[in-house]
């Protein structure tokens, strides 16, 4: 069944691959683009917006007005069925600080975005899927293979403190419990932005806690650029692991996550609702 989709933060990755997907099921996709221009020798996007089922949005998800002309452009179509958020970016290495991420906060930031002009009034509301990572708590860290401990503990630690605002502002839009303790704190510089600061609860629009019900937090294993197994015909039984449980796993490609996620939304929806799940191979 054809589907209104938004994506935020496709230009690559797994928010394109599950893109592409969502078109050749016959989805209509808008992009949230910071440079619409990177798909201009797309020819597979480029048919698809010429055909009227991908619309590219200029704009930077971390300004609210941009989301929520997104927002806007997609619902001049018809209710929006789902907002797929995989924003994210790489860390840089510094001799005098290590592995920094630039800017600070750009996925909780922009999570902010989603949820403060989130179209709290339709009905049923639009599904939101955002993506994470395994090993941001302390639990998940302790259940890693042992060899990807240093990895996750220094090299992605900024990127990961990031996701992890992220995953508190999801507990808090979906109503799920969260043990700072336990599962972590992100701080005051993922937290932070004006006017908030550290009140971050009081920031206007963000929705009263548990009124988002239609939520599915991913948290892939590490990621890898590898062929999407789940398409190899004659594959004996299931090409990735997904549970709620931890996994223990090392790997998983992004073209599995965006089989998983394009498969969750189509088919298998209601077993994945208002959930966090990890998926390794």
């Amino acid at each position: 069944m054809s589907s209104n989709i938004i994506v935020i933060g496709g230009s690559r990755n797994i928010g394109y691959f599950s893109a592409l997907r969502f078109l050749a099921k016959g989805s209509t996709v808008t992009f949230l683009l910071r440079t619409p221009s990177v798909f201009d020798k797309d020819t597979t996007i480029q048919e698809y917006v010429k055909s009227g089922k991908a619309y590219l949005v200029k704009g930077d998800c971390q300004i609210e007005a941009d989301v929520q002309r997104v927002w806007d452009e997609a619902g001049s179509k018809g209710p929006v069925d789902l907002l797929l958020s995989t924003v994210g970016t790489y860390p840089n290495f510094t001799l005098t600080k290590g592995f920094v991420q630039n800017p600070v906060g750009l996925v909780t930031q922009s999570f902010f975005n989603v949820l403060c002009t989130f179209p709290i009034n339709q009905s049923p509301q639009p599904k939101v899927i955002t993506l994470s990572s395994i090993g941001l708590s302390r639990t998940s860290h302790d259940s890693l293979p042992l060899a990807l401990k240093p990895l996750y503990g220094w090299m992605l630690a900024a990127p990961h403190k990031d996701k992890l605002g992220m995953e508190v502002l999801a507990a808090h839009a979906a109503g799920w419990s969260w043990d700072y303790k336990n599962d972590g704190e992100p701080g005051d510089d993922v937290m932070r932005g004006e006017p908030w600061g550290t009140a971050w609860r009081t920031r206007k629009g963000l929705p009263a806690e548990g009124t988002i019900k239609r939520m599915l937090v991913i948290r892939p294993a590490l990621l890898t650029d590898g062929d999407c197994k789940a398409d190899k015909a004659g594959r004996k039984g299931e090409p990735y692991r997904v549970s709620e449980k931890e996994l223990g796993g090392y790997t998983v490609s992004r073209k599995d996550v965006a089989h998983f996620i394009t498969e969750a939304v189509t088919e298998k929806w209601d077993q994945y609702e208002g959930k966090r799940v990890n998926i390794a191979y």
